[in-house]
Order: structure tokens, then sequence, then C-alpha cells
């Protein structure tokens, strides 16, 4: 049960002639004694320590008196309708979802509300962070690496350029005589820059969406997109390669003990023409890769499949080819395999 301020319930004058603060101490012994907890730490400190001298105050109290307050505190905590409480923190608590995040951080702005955001900034993660170091103060970018996990901090740090990472380094040690308040300031201020950021479309950024369409397109399409990509935009063609994953790639980018992983889901039909379409188009050592790290007799089997087929249709094999690319895509999203950085 919320009581709210104990010495705010206790206006009525008492037939007991108790002080307002008497009878709250006498109810919060009480509830004390029965185990509540009582959320007194978000009272005035003012009021916490007037509550705490006269509870050191009081002796005995006899029973008609102890029923008599709490009568009369029932009565009025029962003819409370409808509390707010908290100011415009709580009402912010209270609104959390249903107001934009820039209109609560306006109104924090404009009345000087700060609260304890830091959790929130460090769910951010990396990738957000890293810009608001890159284009904060130095004694800002600071204060945020000091308030991080040391895991988080370090992530940060070693994304930076040397020169600036040493200068961030030193001016932490800068940051003892910084003040709670000034900390709370910064962390509001940082907050407000993150969700100020514009909602995005789209879940992934375009290299990845062009490099996952690219993954699943036949090699002639694959070849001329990025050839024209290369034309207008050099950097970008060049990320889109990186973010491609084919067939070719497989052993530069698969641990060899992860191969049973992928393939247990690739039918043997389509692993065959995968590997058949490789070996005759010049992907010999992908092919060669993913039958010398299986069982020697689902290899042995899958070879003379593959001189049974012959000669595949180009189609066929890069449809192939393209299942077992999804397989260790799927694997990779469910953690089961890892893959190298090419």
């Amino acid at each position: 049960m919320e009581i709210g301020d104990p010495l705010a319930l206790m206006d009525t004058p008492s037939p007991m002639r108790l002080s307002r603060r008497q009878k709250a101490a006498i109810v919060v012994r009480l509830l004390l004694n029965e185990g509540a907890d009582i959320p007194l730490s978000s009272l005035p400190e003012t009021t916490q320590a007037q509550l705490t001298l006269q509870m050191g105050a009081m002796q005995q109290v006899d029973r008609t008196t102890m029923e008599n307050v709490v009568r009369e505190f029932l009565d009025e905590v029962e003819a409370v309708g409808l509390s707010f409480s908290g100011g415009l923190s709580g009402a912010l608590a209270l609104l959390g979802g249903t107001i934009s995040p820039a209109t609560a951080a306006k109104l924090r702005r404009e009345a000087g509300v700060y609260v304890d955001c830091w959790d929130q900034i460090a769910a951010a993660g990396p990738d957000r962070l890293l810009p608001l170091l890159e284009s904060e103060s130095t004694q800002v970018s600071a204060v945020l690496l000091s308030k991080l996990s040391v895991e988080l901090a370090a992530a940060l740090l070693g994304k930076l350029p040397g020169p600036k990472a040493r200068r961030l380094a030193y001016a932490m040690s800068q940051t003892s005589k910084v003040t709670p308040e000034a900390v709370a300031r910064i962390g509001q201020s940082l907050l407000d820059q993150l969700e100020a950021e514009p909602a995005t479309a789209f879940d992934e950024g375009p290299v990845e969406r062009v490099g996952a369409i690219l993954n699943y397109s036949p090699a002639v399409t694959r070849d001329e997109v990025l050839e024209g990509l290369t034309e207008t935009d050099a950097a970008f063609a060049e990320q889109v390669r990186k973010a491609i994953f084919t067939f070719t790639n497989i052993p530069e980018r698969i641990a060899p003990l992860d191969i049973p992983k992928v393939v247990k889901d690739v039918g043997g039909k389509q692993l065959a023409q995968a590997l058949a379409l490789a070996r005759q188009s010049g992907d010999a050592a992908a092919a060669d890769f993913v039958l010398d790290n299986m069982s020697k007799r689902m290899a042995d089997q899958l070879r003379e499949e593959v001189d049974e087929l012959g000669e595949v249709k180009t189609a066929d094999g890069e449809a192939a080819q393209a299942e077992v690319i999804a397989a260790i895509r799927a694997a990779q999203a469910s953690g089961e395999i890892t893959l190298t950085t090419s």
C-alpha cells in the first residue's frame, strides 16, 4: 500500500491531542512491524529527518490511542479518490510510451528535471554511442565513458583513432571533481540526442540489404550490379562486396568443424548440384573444402552423385548453392556457427 507522505495525511485534529508527526510515527512503526515496504526515501529529506527524530522521541503508546490513530489514518486514505505524485518525473514515468521521446525530453529540459538515465544510454549499444563520442567535447565524452561498463567503454575506445582515444583516457582522469548534478545533466543531454534520432524504416542498413539481395541473385546479375556500383560509388560497392557471402567464400568464412552443421539441413540432391556447379565454374576449392570436412562416407556418396550428374544447368546449380547459403545464414542467425571476418 502506498501511503504517500504520512505527515500530510494527519491534518484532522485528534481528541488524543497527538501532533501530526506523532501520529505519522505511530503509523510508520505499525507498518514496519508488519513488514511493509515503505518508500520513505522518496520523501523530502527534511520530512525524513523529522519523522526519524519523532520516532526517536516516542515512548509507549496505549492501545486505545493506537487504534484511534489507525482509524483516522484509514479514514483519510479511503477518502482519497485519486493521487498524483512525483511531480514531472512521476508524470513522465506514468506516461512512458504514450508521449513521444522528443516531447518528454523537451519537458525535462524546460523544467530542469534530470533523472538517472545512464542505464538507458548504455543500452543503446556501441554503434549508436560511437557517433556521440565522435561529436561531443572531450570532457563530455570522458564522462560518458566513465559512466559505462568497463567492457562497453573499452569497445568504444577501441573504435576511436589513437590520438582521440589517448585524449579521452587522460580526460577520464580529470573527472573526479565533476558534480553529480553535472553528470545528470550530461546524461540527460546525451539521452535526448539518442531519443531524437529519427526512426528508421529498415532494420538493416543499405549495405546489408543490397548484399543480402545479391547473395540470392544469379552470378551474372551480381557481377553486373557490382560493376555498376563501382562506377557510381566505389566505396559503397566495396562495402557491399564484403557483405556478400557466396559459395566461393565458404573456405575463407566457415570453420572446417562447422561444415557438418551447415550441410545437415540441405537435401542431398541440392548439395550435389551445388558442388557440381562449383567444380564446373572454377570453384573447385570451395567444393573440395565442403567434401573434405564432412564424414568420409557422406563425402564419397556425394562425389559419386556429382559424377553421375555430369554438367548441371547453371540455373539449377545456382538455386542449389543459394539453398546452401540460406542454410549457412540460418545457422549463423541461430548462433550455431560464427562466420569469420573476410
